[in-house]
């Protein structure tokens, strides 16, 4: 929810500024976000663990900032964000490493063909879509600030 944070306190980041030039999406796409972060049937840290791998794979830096920050509130320490960044998925639990897999896979192929068995094996249906939800919404973010070239602020 990093990117609702200062937007709540009034001082819009540069993302919301961005895409303040179209303000009809911009009033939807924040309860859209809302809703896709918001506590649910997944735990935050699956959803900050998914939109960080997310956020690497496509080399979002705005979104990977933003989102290293709310990791950190969900118990994610740098040395899983370092091992989110490079791959090495070995000391997360087997629910995390499918979720980031799947995360990645749906990322890089627009498909989970090898991934999604994992998914289906550890998590409920409802958990399932909220996941896939979140890449979606990683996925949107990371190509309209990449695409934009929107960098992090300080």
């Amino acid at each position: 929810m990093e990117y609702l944070n200062e937007l709540e306190r009034g001082k819009p980041n540069l993302f919301f500024r961005t895409m303040a030039n179209k303000p009809e999406v911009l009033k939807s796409f924040v309860p859209l976000y809302r809703s896709v972060m918001a506590p649910g049937a997944l735990e935050n840290r699956i959803k900050e663990l998914a939109y960080l791998a997310v956020s690497f794979a496509n080399e979002c830096r705005y979104c990977t900032a933003a989102h290293i920050k709310s990791a950190g509130k969900a118990g994610i320490e740098e040395a899983e964000i370092r091992a989110l960044q490079t791959e090495q998925d070995q000391n997360f639990t087997k629910e995390e490493r499918a979720a980031i897999q799947y995360a990645r896979e749906l990322t890089r192929t627009c498909d989970a063909d090898d991934s999604r068995d994992a998914v289906q094996l550890l998590y409920s249906d409802d958990q399932i879509v909220e996941l896939t939800l979140v890449v979606a919404m990683a996925n949107f973010t990371n190509r309209f600030n990449n695409g934009l070239e929107i960098e992090p602020e300080d």
